[in-house]
């Protein structure tokens, strides 16, 4: 199933997404997570791509198994900026042959130290919404990242949505944004978005809170803001794994019911391989909607 296809039939999306566990044991954590998730019918799954290609193989490896072993409908991440054109292009077919039909199209971070991109690589995701849509034509719905709060690249949320707007032109279908913690920022840029002309659907990124200092850590990383009040309820039990996961998921369930009665068209939850959380808010969600 092409992700863009159903968005565009306007029916509501549910997706969870993963990273390429490192150890063999790791992964087969992994697709106990996913043996959880499963039974919620999620309408994608996702698998993360490690800065500079480092996760290649494992990206890979694992986006095979789902496919073939779970029959659930699997995107793909590929970033470009340490790939040349041609190694871009044969991790693509090899998506081809697998039968993937979906990929989330990615600059990627820049590798640490004194970088220097391939000779003729894709510098931005746009060029690499640009290679897939030239070479491989309609095969694949392209997904893009997008940003709320703006990439912290960019110097401000004009100059996002303009780099943005160059990933729908060259092809995205759809996007998936970065996490954020205050809908506010993800309902003003999707006004903003529409203004300038982009009219794809844009499927919020949800993380549930488990461990509050790691989500400082990320959200410090990727430039998201964490409320205050939000902070507030959490910092006194930063030491107590159940008092943060009662919190992180009741305030994830607020948001998602939100989003969705603003007109999201979709969640996509950021699971960091675990069930738990994900699970609970997905309940906390029904619940108060048969309520």
């Amino acid at each position: 199933m092409k992700i863009g296809e159903y968005l565009r039939q306007g029916r509501f999306s549910i997706s969870f997404e993963f990273f390429p566990p490192k150890t063999p044991e790791g992964e087969e954590e992994l697709f106990l997570t996913i043996s959880s998730l499963q039974e919620l019918e999620p309408t994608f799954v996702s698998v993360t791509y490690g800065a500079g290609g480092s996760t290649r193989d494992r990206t890979r490896r694992v986006v095979k198994r789902i496919h073939e072993e779970t029959g659930l409908t699997t995107m793909a991440h590929l970033t470009c900026i340490a790939h040349s054109r041609e190694e871009l292009l044969q991790i693509l077919q090899e998506y081809r042959d697998m039968g993937v039909e979906n990929i989330l199209a990615l600059r990627g971070d820049r590798p640490a130290g004194d970088f220097r991109p391939p000779e003729g690589s894709c510098r931005h995701g746009s060029e690499l919404v640009q290679l897939i849509r030239d070479r491989f034509g309609d095969h694949f719905s392209v997904g893009a990242a997008s940003y709320p709060e703006g990439h912290p690249e960019s110097p401000n949320l004009e100059w996002e949505i303009r780099f943005f707007k160059k990933k729908v032109e060259a092809g995205a279908d759809f996007s998936i944004t970065q996490m954020f913690f205050d809908n506010d920022f993800y309902f003003r840029f999707v006004e903003l978005c529409q203004k300038a002309g982009v009219d794809i659907p844009i499927i919020p990124g949800i993380m549930p809170i488990t461990n509050f200092r790691q989500v400082q850590k990320f959200a410090s990383m990727c430039g998201a803001t964490i409320p205050q009040s939000l902070i507030d309820k959490l910092e006194p039990y930063a030491e107590s794994p159940e008092d943060t996961l009662r919190i992180g998921v009741d305030f994830a369930i607020q948001q998602c019911l939100d989003l969705m009665e603003g007109g999201a068209p979709g969640l996509h939850f950021y699971t960091l391989n675990k069930s738990k959380a994900t699970l609970m808010v997905y309940q906390g969600i029904k619940t108060a909607i048969r309520a």
